[in-house]
């Protein structure tokens, strides 16, 4: 059986983001069983198109996106002109970023971009590191986070980290304990439970476990044990909520619950993400900073990111050329 090649710059066409501005999916090789008839490569059906009717890198498209226009932004962080080095690497160069309540922040890139290290830095666990420096200056409410003690930020300031870390108590302990870390005398379980259970519902988790309250945590499911994670973390009422990979050991349903249990909170707190999925920065975040050996490479909202980056690296990346 004969295999004609296509002509190279024709292939590089189809495949997008290399050789023209207008991307297209890959191509499909149709092979055939009689030896008589040559393989032929057949384009693949054209990729559902957004509002302004043109298809995107990755195949990323409008019609899939779950996430509405925010109805108000209100910046609660800024980062500014932000440099990270670990001994004499610098794992991040200089970036500037505003965080807003009512949007959702989604920071993509290859492994060791710097975007867990950025992340990590808005609340102050970057400098547990004995070695790691960071120059440059992170705003809460105008007010540079040097100047707030670490546990008061990290109230405010709060994080939620890749595998679920529920405590080894019950449900109702787990949010239980950092409401009476806030205040200055233990309170008593009665007194707590509108609280715990405020912070439950806001996690979704509440009509799951209702009925099992004093149960241990860690007998709870994957993604149930990240939404009380999730829930911990609201107890606290911060201003922010850091996501570090929050769905990456989760099963696709979970993922999804997860995922619109972000989307809703965003009017409530600022939200920033660290995710590999591009599409669920896709699905799920109003603007998408895009890192690549420590740099911000691009900003924007996650319909220009993905439908018509401006920079050929990120083209490249959400195309999937590398990753």
């Amino acid at each position: 059986m004969e295999f004609i090649a296509p002509d190279v710059s024709e292939l590089d066409r189809q495949i997008g983001g290399v050789s023209s501005d207008t991307p297209y999916p890959p191509p499909i090789r149709r092979l055939t069983l009689e030896d008589s008839e040559p393989a032929t490569l057949v384009d693949a059906p054209a990729t559902a198109t957004g509002s302004s009717g043109a298809g995107s890198p990755g195949g990323f498209t409008a019609a899939r996106r779950s996430i509405g226009a925010p109805q108000f932004s209100i910046r609660r962080m800024e980062i500014d002109d932000v440099s990270v080095s670990y001994s004499d690497r610098e794992a991040v160069k200089g970036v500037s970023l505003p965080v807003r309540q009512g949007e959702v922040l989604a920071m993509i890139g290859p492994s060791g971009c710097g975007k867990t290290t950025l992340l990590r830095s808005l609340n102050r666990l970057t400098e547990l590191t004995r070695t790691a420096t960071l120059s440059g200056r992170i705003l809460l409410d105008d007010v540079d986070i040097t100047l707030i003690e670490p546990t008061s930020l990290r109230r405010r300031v709060t994080m939620v980290f890749q595998q679920p870390n529920p405590f080894p108590m019950s449900v109702f302990d787990n949010i239980a304990y950092v409401l009476r870390e806030q205040g200055s005398r233990r309170q008593r379980k009665k007194a707590l439970e509108p609280k715990v259970h405020s912070a439950l519902e806001r996690a979704g988790l509440f009509e799951e476990v209702k009925d099992n309250l004093d149960h241990p945590a860690l007998k709870l499911s994957g993604g149930q044990q990240q939404r009380l994670c999730i829930a911990r973390a609201l107890a606290a009422e911060p201003e922010v909520l850091l996501l570090d990979e929050p769905c990456s050991a989760l099963d696709p349903q979970s993922t999804q619950v997860i995922e619109d249990l972000i989307v809703k909170l965003r009017d409530d707190v600022a939200v920033v993400i660290v995710t590999h999925n591009l599409q669920q920065a896709y699905r799920i975040a109003d603007h998408v900073a895009f890192m690549y050996l420590g740099e911000l490479v691009e900003y924007s909202s996650a319909t220009a990111l993905f439908g018509s980056p401006r920079e050929q690296r990120t083209k490249e990346y959400v195309s999937g050329a590398f990753g």
